[in-house]
């Protein structure tokens, strides 16, 4: 078997893991070790060098089995990721604060989210895919002060990511919806809004962000390329009469990597 044989192979193996470990989620923390185990093995598997070689080569097969099975793969892991974090919501509601190494990644990830951007305590942050566990609302509110809100299109993350708010980040300036950015009063008033990478359509959203945002909004577009392609919803074309890249934050140990944009 050659590398790209064997590359491909493992791709299936993860591919079909997460099918297994997926429907088994029953919203309570049973199932909870198998899947934190599979999405940490598969976040070390996208970050690792060694294993861009067999991605350049499985490109050049055009296929569309590989093609599908590196939109399936992105697709269900994204889920996955949905439900781990509902899992480590839950554990939190039992006192179970453990961190796994997916995690860990993903916060030292938000130190750098916004490159020459800063935030303060004035600025008003919003966050487009919060998920059950909104590590990035928290964090970014306990460092800065500043305000957050966070939507997500799951009731019961939702409702999750409030309890894991009122733990963790009582009396700061959180608040998560489910809403609609057009809806929500919040959008207009923001300075700076961050996609999740797991958030399927965020360039739908961006291109109808243009006419409800205010002249200086800074998004922050968490994505990935090549092989982090795996694990996240790449870059797009952007509408250049809307808006313009200004800066890429880009990290070879970080799940993903961050693209900036401004009003052209």
């Amino acid at each position: 078997m050659n590398k790209v044989e064997s590359f491909q192979n493992k791709l299936i193996e993860f591919s079909d893991k997460f099918d297994r470990l997926a429907v088994r989620y029953d919203h309570t923390v049973n199932n909870s070790s198998e899947l934190e185990n599979l999405i940490d093995e598969y976040s070390k598997f996208v970050t690792n060098r060694s294993n861009h070689e067999a991605w350049d080569l499985l490109g050049h097969y055009d296929s569309n089995d590989i093609l599908q099975l590196v939109v399936d793969l992105r697709r269900k892991s994204a889920f996955c990721v949905a439900i781990m974090e509902k899992y480590r919501a839950l554990k939190l509601h039992e006192g179970n604060a453990e961190i796994t190494d997916y995690f860990k990644n993903i916060e030292s990830c938000i130190e750098e989210e916004f490159g020459s951007f800063q935030l303060s305590s004035d600025s008003k942050v919003l966050l487009i895919g919060s998920g059950a566990f909104p590590m990035t609302p928290i964090l970014i509110a306990k460092r800065t002060r500043a305000e957050v809100v966070g939507l997500d299109i799951d009731d019961e993350a939702i409702e999750l990511g409030r309890s894991v708010v009122e733990k963790l980040g009582s009396g700061l300036k959180i608040r998560l919806e489910k809403r609609l950015v057009e809806k929500l009063e919040f959008t207009t008033e923001a300075t700076h809004i961050i996609f999740s990478s797991t958030v399927e359509n965020k360039y739908d959203i961006l291109d109808q962000l243009y006419s409800l945002t205010n002249e200086h909004v800074v998004v922050a577009v968490r994505y990935g390329e090549q092989l982090k392609s795996l694990f996240n919803f790449p870059l797009k074309e952007v509408n250049a009469q809307k808006w313009k890249l200004v800066e890429q934050v880009t990290r070879p140990d970080h799940l993903f990597d961050i693209a900036l944009y401004k009003k052209a």
